[in-house]
């Protein structure tokens, strides 16, 4: 009597061998958590800002409210700010400046407004030339 052969051809798994990739995981974690105590902290340089010994005698305020208005006057003078446009902030800060070179410029924004806002008068004034620009919170 012959046996009949009773083997099935074998057929390729499509999966993939999550075995390899947890033991290569396990031992990176191994090796981070060992050498993370011997790593010691670097000292991070950070940009330094220049500090006023007082603050200027005149100088030019621009205050930004909740609305997103503007406003400017002279800075230590209590006269009332005017409201301006945000097309026409530069030339009344160049009014207000004039004959004095390098006038300092001070944004005070309310602390709800948006930084967007407050970036887009500080960029006008870059790029119209003012140098000393400062930052204030009403």
């Amino acid at each position: 009597m012959a046996v009949a052969s009773t083997r099935r051809a074998r057929r390729t798994k499509n999966e993939i061998n999550m075995v390899p990739f947890i033991d290569v995981m396990l031992v990176l974690l191994i090796i981070f958590m060992v050498t993370a105590p011997l790593i010691t902290p670097s000292q991070i340089d950070l940009p330094s800002v220049g500090q006023a010994n007082r603050t200027p005698d005149v100088y030019v305020e621009v205050m930004i409210d909740k609305t997103e208005r503007l406003k400017v006057r002279m800075g230590k003078d209590n006269q009332p700010p005017t409201e301006v446009a945000l097309g026409q902030l530069v030339g009344r800060v160049q009014a207000l400046s004039t004959g004095t070179e390098n006038m300092p410029v001070l944004v005070s924004a309310d602390k709800n407004v948006k930084y967007d806002a407050v970036m887009e008068v500080v960029r006008r004034l870059r790029a119209a030339g003012v140098q000393r620009v400062a930052l204030s919170t009403l």
